[in-house]
């Protein structure tokens, strides 16, 4: 299994983080930029949780999200990718921090191919800076 782990520093609240992950509106596509409205389906979506299909042509992924406002989490369960297949997904920790919040992303994959174990050797090089470059705008990083 692959592991890619970082953290943003947002100045928006944790009430407010969470909320933008877990909006799964029209708006979505034009917030994420690895977004875009013709790769958005949400196939189900209860109080705290969502199936959801994102991305775009090039990369997408079917997950299940489950969010927990007083923890300020939310796991993120890869169903399935086109570039890696089922297995492994997302958690996302908001805290409080200075006026703002801090975000802990972990990212896992579980690639079940030689072509995908190869992709998914190359996330922990290239996936930290490229990740929190794609969050940092949703998330108002700073």
């Amino acid at each position: 299994m692959t592991a890619v782990r970082f953290h943003l520093d947002s100045t928006l609240s944790p009430e407010a983080a969470l909320a933008v992950l877990t909006d799964f509106g029209p708006a979505r596509a034009e917030a994420w930029p690895t977004i875009d409205a013709d790769h958005l389906t949400v196939h189900e979506q209860g109080e705290t949780w969502a199936e959801v299909t994102e991305g775009t042509a090039a990369a997408w992924e079917r997950a299940r999200y489950e969010w927990d406002a007083e923890r300020g989490r939310v796991d993120i369960t890869t169903l399935d990718s086109k570039v890696f297949g089922p297995g492994g997904g997302w958690v996302f920790q908001v805290t409080p921090d200075e006026g703002g919040s801090r975000i802990d992303v972990e990212l896992t994959r579980q690639p079940q191919t030689l072509q995908r174990k190869l992709l998914a050797a190359l996330l922990p090089l290239v996936g930290p800076s490229s990740l929190r470059k794609s969050f940092a705008g949703p998330l108002q990083a700073r």
